[in-house]
């Protein structure tokens, strides 16, 4: 599988995962155009070079040219939503920001919808989450972890007066994350550094078993500190899942949703981690139609599945129950057509190749990018496996 390593042992913070990214392939130009898409204005974003204590990282920062207004998580779900860009990056974005003020909201003791996020919510941070996940999306990734994080000792003087380090919003993110002060006298986690790493990736601490790093990037920091100030992003994969796992399948009954909203419903579960989502015709009492909704997720994003169909169904009920499955292994295979580099998912079994398919994706990245048919596009990966394969 298509995983990425995060090695913070500077910290993090938006920027050094845009710049890390960058690093690691994203094209500038194909940033600077997801950027353009949201309807922001009175920012320059800067790309280049910096060298932090000898390693060399690409920075970069949001210059902002004109005063911003604060803005509620409302408004930043609707800007984010308004913009033309895939729905997956659109929702995990969303949920980015939803994870921020939730924590804001908590620390601040105040109704989610009254938290405006003064810092957090200036146009840097919306740039910085819509781009990272972005990147994420466009390199094709399918697993992230990250490395215990460094997040500095002593004070920083925010918005809301001198705070300790992690600030309160960052260590609310941090439940359940390995961290650690260090020596520097720095803010160097971020609460959008963290909000990311918090809802992006799947696992922390040493590199996951059997991860084979193929790339290493660097996305510089803002501080010149005694060490590199760069978040170091590896590219690489981890073994396909073995063929017998566990997972838990959530199951709710809707009897009075539309069916387009239980197709939202069905893609924010996805968003929120579930492996996979569906819905079944079912009578219920009294003769009233209705669906069942179901989802498999793991143990770790549980809640988060659970919280989907509270907020976004009528459902007062979830029922969990632990099911076994069979899964053929799988691996991504990169193949190169005319337009761009595609992964090609292919399924074995017992030896034997059962399907490929192209990573819908990667194609669909390609042909917005490009003006180029989406099935041309997935013809001609369906063919460059084939040639490798002869």
């Amino acid at each position: 599988m298509k995983t990425v390593y995060l090695d913070a042992f500077s910290g993090l913070s938006g920027n050094m995962f845009l710049g890390a990214l960058v690093d690691a392939g994203v094209p500038a130009a194909a940033l600077r155009e997801t950027i353009a898409k949201i309807d922001l204005k009175g920012f320059e974003l800067k790309i280049g070079s910096a060298n932090k204590c000898g390693i060399q990282a690409t920075h970069i920062d949001v210059d902002l040219t004109s005063r911003h207004h604060h803005r509620g998580l409302t408004d930043i779900v609707k800007l984010i939503r308004a913009a033309d860009l895939p729905d997956p990056v659109k929702d995990k974005a969303c949920l980015v920001f939803e994870r921020l003020g939730a924590a804001e909201a908590k620390v601040h003791g105040m109704p989610l919808e009254k938290v405006h996020f003064h810092e957090v919510g200036a146009v840097d941070a919306i740039i910085d989450i819509v781009g990272t996940v972005f990147g994420f999306h466009y390199l094709g990734i399918e697993r992230i972890f990250c490395s215990p994080l460094r997040v500095g000792r002593g004070f920083v003087k925010a918005a809301h007066g001198v705070m300790p380090i992690p600030a309160p919003a960052t260590a609310e993110l941090l439940h359940r994350i390995p961290w650690y002060p260090g020596d520097i006298d720095r803010e160097l986690v971020t609460p959008t550094g963290a909000a990311l790493v918090a809802e992006l990736c799947s696992g922390f601490g040493d590199r996951p078993a059997g991860f084979l790093a193929e790339k290493t990037a660097y996305g510089a920091g803002t501080w010149d500190l005694i060490i590199p100030n760069v978040l170091r992003l590896q590219i690489g994969t981890t073994p396909a899942e073995k063929d017998r796992d566990s997972k838990w399948l959530l199951a709710a009954n809707v009897d009075d949703s539309t069916p387009e909203v239980i197709s939202y419903v069905i893609d924010k579960l996805m968003a929120a981690g579930a492996v996979d989502a569906w819905i079944t015709p079912i009578i219920m009492k009294k003769g009233r139609p209705a669906f069942l909704l179901s989802a498999l997720a793991d143990e770790s994003c549980k809640g988060k599945v659970e919280d989907v169909v509270f907020a976004e169904t009528s459902s007062i009920g979830v029922r969990w129950q632990e099911v076994q499955r069979t899964v053929a292994d799988r691996s991504i295979v990169p193949v190169a057509t005319e337009w761009g580099s595609v992964g090609v998912k292919v399924a074995e079994r017992n030896g034997q190749v059962i399907n490929i398919a192209p990573e819908f994706g990667d194609c669909r990245v390609l042909a917005e990018q490009t003006g180029a048919p989406l099935k041309k596009i997935y013809q001609a990966a369906l063919n460059a496996w084939s040639a490798l394969k002869r």
